[in-house]
């Protein structure tokens, strides 16, 4: 049961995965949460680093897909400036976004890795549908009502995660 919220990669940041590794690997797509995960709660607008960070994703040949729980209106300037595709009010960890995404752009389950700072959403998510799941660490402090919730609950996650010996918080690995 508790295996269900281990990710398959765990890295610091969006910027410390291995990107050609995951292209090798036969990764085509990469599904990426909003919030925490590439720009804190706080920001309106993708910073420089994202966007060649994007830019740069986009030259490896990788579908890009925001896939965030956020509305509409916080997720449309990042689809936008970064010129890629979104999903708002996923709902994650529920599969219905994720298997709308599978048929629309014809992906196969192993070709999907999504990236987020969450077990409860991202993580989970991502392991309910056999997708490669990365957890990264929240790069911010700030945090929406429910999200602070779910954080708490991560924490007792994290915790039996940790006596089991499946994950701790900062011992990277891929």
């Amino acid at each position: 049961m508790i295996n269900k919220f281990v990710p398959d990669i765990y890295q610091k940041s969006i910027y410390d995965i291995d990107y050609k590794k995951l292209k090798k690997h036969g990764i085509k797509c990469l599904l990426f949460d909003l919030d925490n995960t590439i720009t804190p709660v706080n920001i309106k607008n993708p910073p420089k680093k994202v966007k060649d960070l994007m830019e740069d994703l986009k030259k490896m040949k990788f579908k890009l897909i925001i896939v965030s729980n956020a509305t509409k209106k916080r997720v449309e300037p990042f689809k936008d400036i970064l010129c890629i595709d979104s999903s708002y009010l996923s709902l994650k960890p529920l599969k219905r976004k994720y298997i709308k995404i599978l048929k629309v752009y014809k992906f196969k389950e192993n070709e999907i890795a999504c990236i987020g700072d969450q077990l409860l959403t991202d993580i989970w998510g991502a392991n309910r549908m056999g997708f490669l799941s990365i957890l990264v660490n929240p790069i911010g402090k700030i945090d929406f009502a429910l999200t602070k919730l779910n954080r708490a609950l991560e924490n007792a996650i994290y915790t039996r995660l940790e006596k089991k010996e499946l994950l701790k918080k900062g011992k990277y690995y891929e």
